[in-house]
């Protein structure tokens, strides 16, 4: 879980925490120490009180007039004062803390916070064996809880100026280092899509700097060994044009030549046998089967090369396979939108783009069971575009190139293009993309 944080959040929760932590620890000490420390501000006066009762009491004592000494001191009490005289119709002394309910500038739970100790004193006075009132001592602490108020909100304050010092220093020191690693971050995904010519910026502490260099580093070799690839899958595609060409010279100017004959030799012993008995029958089944191989060896070899790319051009070789599928699978509808600039595409492109069209309307055919097809290949840009979708039954789940696609990938990456199988709305498309620039070819 913490681990999947932001860092940032990593950053900034245990600096928050511990300040706030610290704020915790000064309530919880202030809380602590304020009772001792208000117990220990009242205790002289605690001892004056006594001091001046057992006084009093000794002057009333040897007075004869006991009663006006006692009015005497009272009035000399100043009405201020922490100290004074309370007679005993004026019942109990309330507690200190009900005399604080209203400290200005203090709020309640503060008050409520601080464990106030009983602090009142009271020593009687005492006239003729009489208990007459009471010297009391209490003293106002609306001046000690201030002050400490003052010091927890002084506290408080500079917890909160250090979080937001601390924060901003933290929030430019993790921006500055996470600048380069974002960088990074956007680098090795431009490398896991193919770019490897966009470099790294190298920044940041000289950690993160050797991470970018020997980023850049991997691009550069990566580039390389693409580019080897490449140039290795163009030699072997033009290897496999080569080994195609080939055969089907030897389909055309073998195997064409010896079916003619066999064709010329079952007509001529068709004139010259009666067209009647077992012998009739025969010719006949040897007449449709040559015919049969002969229309075969014209499909093999248009698969294997498809010579009329070159005399009439690549538009009009796509029109051509269109009618033809059209002539094969008259039970699927077929639309078509081809760009009559393609007549200006030659060589391995032109090739690459007929046998992409061609293999994707056989695996329609073949594997689909489709209703209707759609093939659309036209110039976009700098770049040709082909798309051919269907609305059959998709493919695999595990969206893997059969063999036909499979070859026609490691063509189109030779030309350094792309070529994706998706599915989307219950169609399934086949898209591919080649740039039309030169593709260097490394010897």
């Amino acid at each position: 879980m913490w681990q999947r944080l932001p860092f940032r959040t990593q950053l900034f929760l245990p600096l928050g925490l511990s300040f706030l932590a610290a704020l915790a620890l000064g309530g919880v000490l202030l809380q602590a120490f304020a009772t001792g420390q208000l117990a220990d501000e009242s205790e002289p006066g605690r001892r004056s009180t006594q001091t001046m009762a057992v006084a009093l009491n000794s002057a009333l004592a040897a007075s004869d007039h006991p009663r006006k000494v006692l009015d005497a001191f009272v009035q000399s009490l100043a009405p201020s004062s922490d100290i004074q005289f309370r007679p005993v119709e004026a019942g109990s002394v309330p507690p200190a803390k009900d005399s604080l309910r209203d400290v200005h500038g203090v709020p309640r739970w503060f008050i409520d916070l601080i464990a106030i100790p009983d602090m009142d004193a009271a020593s009687p006075v005492i006239i003729d064996g009489r208990h007459v009132g009471d010297i009391v001592f209490t003293p106002d602490l609306s001046a000690d809880l201030f002050e400490k108020w003052i010091g927890l909100l002084a506290l408080a304050s500079l917890i909160a100026v250090l979080m937001v010092l601390t924060g901003t220093i933290a929030y430019l020191f993790a921006g500055s280092a996470l600048r380069p690693l974002q960088s990074l971050g956007a680098g090795l995904t431009r490398m896991r899509r193919g770019d490897y010519a966009t470099p790294i910026p190298v920044a940041g502490p000289s950690e993160i700097r050797k991470s970018c260099e020997e980023a850049n580093a991997l691009a550069t070799t990566l580039a390389q060994l693409s580019q080897d690839n490449r140039d290795l899958l163009h030699r072997l595609v033009s290897l496999q044009d080569d080994e195609r060409r080939d055969l089907a010279r030897e389909l055309h100017d073998e195997l064409g030549p010896l079916l003619f004959s066999i064709r010329a030799g079952t007509i001529a012993l068709t004139e010259a046998s009666p067209q009647t008995g077992h012998l009739g029958n025969s010719v006949q089944e040897v007449m449709r089967s040559v015919e049969a191989l002969q229309q075969t060896n014209r499909r093999i070899l248009d698969r294997l090369r498809p010579l009329y790319i070159e005399e009439l051009g690549l538009e009009a070789s796509l029109q051509t396979l269109l009618r033809n599928f059209r002539r094969q699978a008259p039970h699927i509808g077929l639309a078509a939108t081809i760009d009559p600039g393609l007549n200006g595409v030659e060589g391995p492109r032109a090739q690459t783009v007929y046998r992409v069209i061609q293999e994707a309307l056989t695996n329609v055919l073949r594997h689909a069971g489709a209703r209707n097809v759609h093939v659309e290949a036209a110039i976009s840009g700098d770049a040709l575009a082909i798309e051919v979708c269907d609305d059959g039954g998709g493919f695999p789940a595990d969206n893997v190139f059969g063999r036909g696609l499979t070859g026609m990938h490691e063509r189109v990456r030779a030309l350094s293009g792309s070529l994706s199988l998706l599915r989307a709305d219950e169609r399934t498309y086949v898209r591919c993309r080649l740039p039309l620039g030169e593709v260097p070819i490394s010897t």
